[in-house]
């Protein structure tokens, strides 16, 4: 009786996701949901192939709270965080996605169960810059299991919550014994009908992802959250951050670095000069030769306090290194609501471009200040290079020269080239 009622309430509320939230709603749709090990399974899990529950949880949680818990593994698998890990510590970007992604579900209405992490300066963050802020100590446990990932990045996770394996067979006729089927291996369990969802049970803890399958997942995903985002469109209900989320999340993804180094080579005034040479050398031929002008770029930096010390660094190590090859003058600007004391600062070609030992900082964020110091100037700039999360008062009329955003974060610039640093 209680298995029934779970699975009507798992059915229930994946329906009122699909009437209520199209968008969600379809992305569950691609979990087939099974029924788990209590062993293994304390509360929820997904291995970004299957949604998966312990059936005591499911039956604590209210019919809202369980539309929660099924956006939540679905939204885990659609934002790829099976595939973004890296060489990060487990357990620290379990606790970061869960961060990144709850606060998303609370804002568009869906009711969070007991003992989900959620923290409201952490909105609007992707699970990248939330990691930096988890400390390697911290306590703080995910509601649900990631079992996509294995544990060898972290020290904490290094006692294995998996149940013993059955024994392997060589006979064929053992195996499935005892009403239990051996565990899946990566890649080989069947496409489950979502229709067909009610009756299944997984007793072992699937294997983590292979390298071949997180990459095949990750394309999957991609497409369904593309998929899902036009049905919802069309029924009218995606807006708001969910739509930046999306529209962010399928931006092309090419490293920040070539990038920036493909745009200011870009600007750089190498040229060939067919101008009449001095009569005095003799040869009235007049051959092509390279002329090389110094490009002028004003780098901006801004100081509110949403951009980190290490960041900062990496960003100039990154411009210095660029630099040299394109012969550019760099003139600093440190803003945040006003252009800070001290600033700007001058970097000639030949130098190296460092940080100032202290650049004050830490106010509001308003990029206008930078924009009306370049208008007081002698000439415009080549290239404005602004480092920042974008979130401030822009000029309301865009300048005569380019600009280039080097953005942390999802949110949009009104005119420039927009570079995403995550």
């Amino acid at each position: 009786m209680i298995k029934q009622d779970n699975e009507t309430k798992l059915a229930a509320a994946r329906t009122r996701l699909i009437i209520d939230k199209p968008f969600l709603g379809a992305l569950v749709l691609r979990l087939p949901i099974i029924e788990a090990d209590p062993e293994w399974c304390k509360t929820t899990a997904t291995d970004a192939r299957s949604f998966y529950y312990n059936p005591e949880f499911i039956e604590q949680l209210s019919l809202s709270e369980t539309e929660f818990i099924l956006a939540h593994e679905a939204l885990h698998c659609a934002l790829s965080h099976f595939a973004r890990r890296e060489s990060r510590i487990k357990h620290r970007w379990d606790v970061a996605c869960d961060y990144a992604i709850n606060p998303i579900l609370i804002k568009e209405g869906l009711k969070a169960p007991p003992g989900t992490l959620s923290e409201k300066t952490y909105e609007g963050m992707t699970a990248e810059e939330i990691y930096p802020y988890i400390n390697d100590n911290d306590n703080e446990e995910t509601l649900d299991d990631h079992i996509y990932d294995d544990n060898e990045s972290s020290s904490k996770d290094q006692q294995s919550t998996q149940p013993p394996q059955p024994p392997k067979s060589d006979d064929p006729s053992d195996q499935g014994k005892q009403g239990q089927s051996p565990p899946p291996q990566g890649g080989s369990k069947p496409e489950q009908d979502p229709d067909k969802q009610g009756g299944q049970s997984g007793a072992y803890q699937p294997p983590p992802l292979s390298h071949e399958e997180r990459e095949s997942l990750n394309v999957q995903w991609q497409q369904r959250l593309a998929g899902a985002a036009q049905q919802a469109m069309q029924a009218g209900k995606m807006d708001g951050d969910m739509a930046r989320l999306v529209d962010f999340l399928l931006q092309p993804r090419l490293p920040w670095r070539m990038l920036l180094a493909r745009y200011m080579s870009g600007i750089a005034r190498d040229d060939y000069s067919y101008t009449r040479p001095s009569t005095r050398r003799g040869d009235p031929a007049i051959f092509p030769s390279l002329r090389s002008s110094q490009t002028e770029l004003v780098v901006a930096l801004d100081t509110s306090g949403s951009i980190h010390e290490d960041e900062l660094s990496e960003f100039v190590s990154e411009i210095d290194a660029i630099k040299g090859q394109i012969r550019a003058k760099i003139t600093l600007v440190a803003c945040d609501s006003k252009i800070v004391a001290d600033s700007p600062w001058e970097y000639e070609p030949w130098e190296e471009f460092i940080l100032p030992e202290s650049i004050a900082g830490g106010g509001g964020t308003n990029f206008v200040p930078v924009f009306d110091w370049v208008n007081t100037q002698d000439r415009y700039p080549d290239l404005l290079i602004y480092f920042t999360d974008a979130e401030g008062n822009f000029p309301s009329v865009p300048p005569n020269y380019p600009v280039l955003w080097l953005v942390k974060g999802k949110h949009p610039v009104p005119f420039g080239q927009r570079i995403q640093l995550n």
